[in-house]
């Protein structure tokens, strides 16, 4: 008997964080592919490595935004850095898309390593890039299947995926799976889907609507064929065993790598006696070093973003700083009406609704740069006006109002907003109407006023409401508005948006009209 030793690693969600930043103040936080990749140095030094991108790669930093926005039309430094790194093989990820098929199409272009998608068709039924790579290490077959979460058709622009057709996720992996396994002669079956769990890994527990959107419960307890499932999507740090299969997770922003450790014993004969796997994570620190070849690809993009952001644009006197997103989201907040009145002027709509995105701290300082704007307005959206009618509006709070809960007399997020994955940009906050929301009362019953113009809200009278591109998908439980008419579409990035407003208005007085109420 002797033994083989292969390691898969695996990273997800990047969202274009490559040096140790998130672009607010510090330069050397615990994140980043460039400290990734000093581990992935590392662990390539133990042994025979795959190593796997799981998607949400391209897009999600101020650096993608200032390269796409500025230097579009030069060699993508993320895929110049993902070669340098010799990854084998990277899946779709949903915001893979965000910039259109020619820009992705670039990408895969400069890419030395191929891009995974068992889901993803064209419209003449071929497949838009392989399904699957064997990769064959040590006489062992190792299979790698690709899939991507099938919501990207509820959530993309389009025209950014016109002429693609997304299969259900789960369905896809299913088939591929039985057929690799059929025809390939593999040792070892790798399903990576840029999707994440709908039930508890625990006790299997449901934990979301059963939608569609994570499907990695089912394809763990359902598909046999599978030996190592890499998730992604949720932004969690997974390392578990679920029904015999290795179930990885590698968070988001390279906080950490997954690792999934294949012992092979082989007989006398080098057949195979037994395979064995173990995930883990390993997690960068502080200390954790750059990999200096990847810092060195980086750096010139990097540095034009850092100056880029830094750049005055304007004055805002007054206060629109968010020093608790907790209590923004309970009272109204100047930043939050300064975005909805932008979304309102640009649009012409008379109703606006948006979201704080995320927990941390933020607003805009005395000194507007777009530092602030994009490290506040995070994600790639556009605008679209949907004719509503008041009844769609009401609906609308009442989902908003599921994102509270009270708990011994005190007001708190619902646990459906914080897990699996945390949703802060699931609740809106309204403009042009005036409203309160009594959480003391139970979900669909807490819109206790609704007016506009202090006249109540006739619910068969139609609106014009300006909202996010991705929530006029109906993303984050708002289905019903994926069928209402849409008035107009905004087709500019909201963050320049922010920023052309700005310019255009550079002495700005913090306001707040209190036009709602939250109460319990």
């Amino acid at each position: 008997m002797n033994e083989k030793t292969i390691q898969i690693l695996a990273t997800s969600d990047i969202h274009g964080y490559i040096m140790p930043t998130t672009f607010r103040n510090d330069r050397n936080e615990a994140l980043g592919l460039a400290k990734l990749a000093t581990i992935i140095q590392e662990k390539r030094l133990e042994g025979p490595t795959i190593l796997i991108d799981n998607g949400d790669f391209i897009q999600g930093s101020p650096m993608t935004f200032y390269h796409q926005k500025f230097q579009a039309q030069k060699p993508n430094p993320l895929i110049q850095v993902a070669n340098n790194l010799q990854y084998d093989a990277m899946v779709f990820g949903n915001h893979e898309f965000n910039y259109g098929l020619p820009a992705l199409q670039s990408v895969i272009s400069q890419s030395q390593f191929l891009w995974l998608g068992a889901n993803i068709l064209t419209d003449d039924g071929k497949h838009f890039t392989k399904p699957y790579i064997i990769k064959e290490i040590e006489d062992i077959r190792i299979a790698i299947l690709g899939v991507t979460t099938h919501f990207v058709t509820k959530w993309e622009e389009p025209k950014h995926i016109h002429g693609l057709r997304f299969e259900d996720a789960f369905s896809s992996a299913s088939y591929w799976a039985k057929w690799i396994r059929a025809n390939e002669q593999i040792d070892v079956l790798i399903l990576c889907y840029h999707g994440g769990f709908e039930r508890s890994l625990e006790t299997g527990e449901l934990l979301e609507t059963e939608d569609g959107e994570n499907q990695g419960y089912r394809m763990c307890t359902e598909i046999e064929e599978v030996d190592i499932v890499i998730s992604g999507h949720q932004h969690r740090e997974i390392s578990t065993t679920i029904m015999g299969k290795s179930v990885v997770q590698p968070g988001t922003k390279g906080t950490c790598l997954a690792s999934i450790e294949l012992k092979i014993i082989m007989d006398n004969q080098e057949n195979i006696h037994s395979i064995t796997h173990t995930p883990s994570l390993i997690y960068v620190t502080e200390d954790t070093t750059s990999k200096t070849s990847v810092s060195n690809i980086i750096s010139a993009t990097f540095e034009k973003t850092d100056v880029w952001l830094d750049e005055a644009i304007g004055i805002i006197h007054g206060n629109m700083q968010i020093e608790d997103s907790f209590l923004a989201r309970v009272q109204e907040h100047p930043y939050i009406e300064f975005i909805n009145r932008i979304q309102m002027e640009v649009s012409g709509a008379s109703i606006s609704c948006t979201a704080i995105f995320h927990d941390e701290r933020g607003g805009l300082k005395h000194e507007v740069t777009m530092r602030d704007i994009v490290t506040n307005y995070i994600y790639a959206n556009t605008l679209k006006v949907l004719r509503l009618t008041g009844l769609d509006i009401l609906l609308a709070l009442e989902q908003s109002a599921t994102y509270f809960t009270v708990e011994a007399g005190e007001l708190n997020v619902a646990e459906s907003f914080l897990y699996p994955k945390a949703q802060p940009y699931n609740y809106d906050m309204w403009e042009g109407i005036e409203y309160i929301l009594d959480i003391s009362k139970p979900n669909g019953e807490r819109v206790t006023k609704l007016t506009i113009n202090n006249v109540p809200m006739k619910m068969d009278e139609e609106f014009e409401v300006v909202m996010s591109s991705y929530r006029a998908t109906g993303a984050g439980n708002f289905d019903f508005l994926t069928s209402r008419p849409v008035v107009k579409e905004i087709q500019i990035d909201m963050t320049e948006l922010i920023a052309d407003y700005i310019l255009k208005h550079p002495s700005i007085h913090a306001t707040c009209n209190n036009n709602w109420q939250i109460t319990f």
